[in-house]
């Protein structure tokens, strides 16, 4: 039976590219409709339990989306789970509620607008059935709490409904010393009062007794959302990363230049953990793009740069942690080095594995896969706009060249998806000997632009150590329809579920939902 034993323990291929369905579609426009710039999604994030979703927009508005497809079979699931039955389900959202998180407003000091669009969303611990986030603007955290309240209603007058007379309703009581009838607001029935009259005057003896409305609350409930803390004053410079710490007290807010650590319960205080600003402002050669605290690690948080770089700092190390534990960079390759190097080096946005092992990044022209334990470079890197090289002149003219791209990674770790121009996003295979690179369209039918091109490593480098540089569907800036791609329609805004392959995307003021 060693033969047996030897198949099972041989390592497993890497799993099949996934095939990805449309699902849902919120906010969809139609032909030739308009795009409001205030409706334009800026931000989207999933909570931990994959439940609910959220998403922000230019006009500083977070609408919730909750799951409709668990809600009423969690009991069948988990048995259809044991008897390792297929669940056919995808996952299903359904408009939640939404809230106004920001305003604009103006910095007279400084003279300056700061508008309304929503950065970033962070989900927070919920408790008591309630839902707790973090929205951010370019200067101003606040703290939201989503929760259903029960409708309280003012009945009618708690007066016998066999007495009552229109409006004046007349209510006599047995303990008046006097025998005529007064209304239950106190007014006389020898006048036809409807209201309470100005010149009303008191009788002798009084009131008869005093009727108040009742309120009562119902079985309806609504959802309301009540502003917690607002978490100000604390930063020069735009805000670009918001990121809550495992211990479910803190979290980070990261701008241009500094890292302010806050507490959750404290708003009016916060502790400057990183701060890389120059005494001389002409000295300043790179800025913080984004920074994420470690999913498990409490004392672990890692910031990316302008210059490519990511590190990881170690909080228990010194208050100001102006060094790094580690750092993490490719080095250029020699000769290659142009006007736009930098540029398109800096790093948009860096997401911390499920599991915190692997870091992954995105600047402009590729994702790159860094695992924490090996800082001597990337393990994988995937070419996401290498067709755009020839062009990074025109890009650099309409500032193209300057889009922030998010990234993510999926819950199993075997796959990492970014955005990219004509409203196209990518996913990528990430375990070893993976070549899925697939290509697809936000709109209802994600595999119209596919373009079959195979994915190859590229590149392997020594000391048992294989590097894999994957490319996407490349093409010379056309698309597989022959269509030249529209630099207008990019797709910066994605998440990946936290536990299962549906992906939700945002097109202008479109959220699609994929799954597989």
């Amino acid at each position: 039976m060693n033969g047996g034993d030897e198949v099972v323990a041989a390592p497993a291929g890497p799993p099949q590219p996934l095939e990805w369905k449309f699902s849902q579609v919120f906010g969809e426009r139609t032909a030739g409709e308009e795009v409001q710039e205030v409706d334009i999604i800026s931000a989207i994030e999933f909570d931990k339990s994959g439940d609910h979703l959220a998403t922000g927009d230019r006009g500083g508005r977070v609408v919730l989306f909750e799951r409709t497809d668990t809600k009423d079979h969690r009991g069948s699931r988990r048995e259809m789970e044991r008897m390792d039955y297929s669940i056919s389900r995808h996952p299903e959202f359904r408009y939640k509620t939404e809230f106004q998180s920001h305003e604009p407003e103006f910095d007279y000091l400084k003279s300056l607008e700061i508008e309304e669009k929503i950065n970033k969303i962070k989900w927070c611990q919920t408790a008591n059935g309630a839902l707790f986030l973090l929205s951010t603007n370019d200067k101003t955290i606040k703290f939201w709490k989503v929760q259903e309240k029960k409708i309280k209603k003012i009945s009618d007058m708690n007066i016998d409904p066999s007495k009552a007379i229109g409006n004046g309703s007349i209510a006599s009581s047995s303990n008046s010393s006097s025998s005529r009838p007064y209304l239950a607001n106190g007014g006389s029935s020898d006048r036809s009062y409807s209201y309470l009259s100005n010149d009303f005057s008191f009788p002798p003896g009084g009131i008869p007794s005093l009727r108040l409305p009742l309120v009562v609350t119902g079985h309806e409930t609504s959802l309301v959302a009540r502003c917690r803390r607002v978490y100000a004053h604390a930063h020069d410079y735009h805000i670009n990363s918001i990121s809550n710490n495992s211990d479910g007290e803190t979290f980070i807010s990261a701008d241009d230049l500094r890292i302010n650590l806050w507490n959750l319960e404290i708003s009016n205080q916060s502790f400057n953990i990183v701060d890389v600003k120059p005494a001389n402002m002409e000295d300043l050669t790179e800025v913080i793009t984004s920074a994420e605290f470690h999913p498990t690690h409490c004392n672990t948080l890692a910031y990316s740069s302008s210059k490519g770089s990511i590190r990881l700092i170690d909080l228990r190390q010194s208050a100001l942690c102006d060094s790094h534990a580690k750092l993490f960079e490719e080095q250029e390759a020699p000769g290659s080095r142009s006007f736009f190097t930098e540029i398109i080096a800096s790093i948009s946005d860096i997401k911390f594995g499920k599991d915190g092992r692997y870091i992954l990044s995105r600047d402009y022209m590729t994702l790159k896969l860094w695992d924490i334990n090996m800082d001597s470079g990337p393990v994988a890197t995937f070419q996401v706009h290498e067709y755009l090289r020839p062009k990074l002149c025109d890009l650099y003219e309409n500032d193209s060249i300057f889009d922030k791209f998010e990234c993510c990674l999926s819950g199993d770790g075997l796959r990492v998806s970014t955005g990219s121009y004509s409203n196209l996003f990518r996913v990528f295979g990430c375990s070893p000997g993976s070549t899925e690179a697939t290509t697809l369209e936000a709109s209802k039918n994600p595999m119209r632009r596919q373009v079959p091109t195979p994915a190859r490593p590229s590149r392997s480098l020594g000391n048992s150590i294989t590097r894999v540089v994957r490319r996407g569907a490349e093409s010379t800036g056309v698309d597989a329809n022959g269509n030249s791609f529209d630099f207008t329609t990019k797709l910066l805004h994605l998440a990946w579920h936290p536990s299962e392959n549906s992906i939700a995307c945002a097109a202008a003021n479109s959220l699609y939902m994929y799954y597989a």
